[in-house]
């Protein structure tokens, strides 16, 4: 049975969700109750039935998804928090070959510069270190950056395959959400290029993320690169919601996620892509070439953010997929947990406030950066940005807590 009741919000040093005596890298019963419901292609709807059956009321702001049985909490050691490069905002990250990590960043300078100083709407950095003690530099684009960038734009999405970095490229100013195409660099972020085709506001695909693995890609599960995709609810322009933030990003609610997969040496060939197309009777994915056969692989009716991040947390087992829900640009986070890149989705943490007490609540997006996890999973560092102080690369270390007997 899916539990409809609202979990409890806890503060970014508490826990959040009940326990479970489930060890932390097994598909637990939680998976199975949820694999059933994915199998009948949507949980939404069988939410609805579940309310009507046991008569509670599911608000706009509960989880979609049952609480983990493998992560019960995540704390937050709000002392190591840091802050570099005011002014440039969303970072997203991949640990690549040469051990580095490289990240994206836009309207701003990157590290050293300032809002104003060294802009660009999209430039490209190298982060090298640790997470306690890391050096930024600015690769392409903004302040003395090894080049200039080339192109304008925003990416929320970057991976290094094979000693190639590839990102995901959206069109600047907005509308983001009129289309999408693959950048690859071969030379580590100093020189760009475009592909010649792209997924569009009409294939309903918009401002993709990929999964993020190990170094280069190490520890994949299998030879595919797999990425995640937002169904667009508003534009391809501004969002005309009153509650959408006033430069028009807004959440799409309801929230729901496509995921598509391509062999790693042909991310650069739109006719190798296929998407996930459900389940078949025996509880395997179906994978389809034809855009308009996909099916959600996440859905919330609280909705997505305009943005998202996954990775694979090797110790753990885990699949970490991170977004905002019901508004944007508030600490809205909400990140589950899933033993397969398709599910079955648990909630690990649903927040309405997040970071309250500690920084300004105006947060929009969160990633786990993988090289700065802990071998058994358990130690994180926590990227994050948003509005006035929070537009900045913002970084925090924490802990999960695994599940445990009641």
């Amino acid at each position: 049975m899916f539990r409809t009741g609202r979990l409890r919000s806890v503060s970014s040093r508490g826990e959040h969700g009940r326990q479970m005596a489930f060890p932390a890298v097994a598909k637990s019963a939680a998976d199975d109750c949820a694999i059933a419901a994915y199998a009948s292609r949507s949980l939404i709807p069988i939410l609805a039935v579940a309310i009507l059956a046991f008569g509670s009321t599911l608000h706009a702001d509960e989880p979609p998804y049952p609480p983990s049985a493998v992560i019960a909490g995540m704390h937050l050691d709000w002392s190591t928090h840091q802050r570099h490069a005011p002014g440039s905002d969303n970072w997203p990250m991949t640990w690549a070959d040469d051990g580095h990590q490289y990240t994206a960043w836009g309207d701003g300078g990157g590290f050293g510069g300032t809002n104003s100083k060294g802009r660009v709407s999209l430039g490209v950095a190298r982060v090298a270190g640790e997470p306690q003690n890391f050096r930024g530099t600015n690769l392409w684009g903004g302040i003395d950056a090894d080049v200039p960038a080339q192109f304008a734009g925003k990416s929320y999405g970057i991976i290094g395959v094979n000693g190639v970095l590839y990102l995901w490229w959206v069109p600047d100013p907005l509308p983001h959400l009129q289309e999408t195409r693959i950048a690859w660099s071969e030379d580590h972020g100093r020189t760009w290029t475009r592909c010649d085709w792209a997924f569009t506001f009409q294939d309903a695909l918009t401002i993709p993320t990929f999964l993020n693995y190990g170094r280069d890609y190490a520890g994949a599960r299998d030879r595919y690169v797999y990425s995640y995709y937002i169904q667009p609810r508003y534009g391809p322009g501004r969002s005309q919601s009153q509650q959408a933030y006033q430069s028009g990003f807004d959440v799409h609610r309801p929230g729901t996620l496509y995921l598509s997969r391509v062999f790693r040496d042909r991310i650069r060939d739109r006719d190798h892509y296929e998407f996930f197309a459900g389940f078949d009777p025996q509880g395997q994915p179906r994978w389809t070439a034809d855009v308009k056969g996909k099916r959600p692989v996440f859905e919330d009716a609280a909705g997505v953010g305009w943005n998202v991040s996954v990775c694979f947390n090797a110790g753990l087992g885990r699949y970490l997929l991170c977004t905002e829900h019901s508004r944007t640009h508030l600490g809205r986070l909400g990140v589950f947990d899933a033993p397969q890149p398709w599910g079955p989705w648990t909630t690990v943490a649903y927040h309405d406030t997040w970071g309250e007490g500690h920084v300004p609540v105006n947060t929009f997006y969160w990633s786990f950066p993988t090289k700065w996890l802990s071998g058994d999973g358990r130690d994180f560092t926590l990227l994050f940005t948003g509005r006035t102080e929070n537009d900045s690369f913002n970084s925090v270390r924490g802990r999960f807590e695994y599940a445990t007997p009641d």
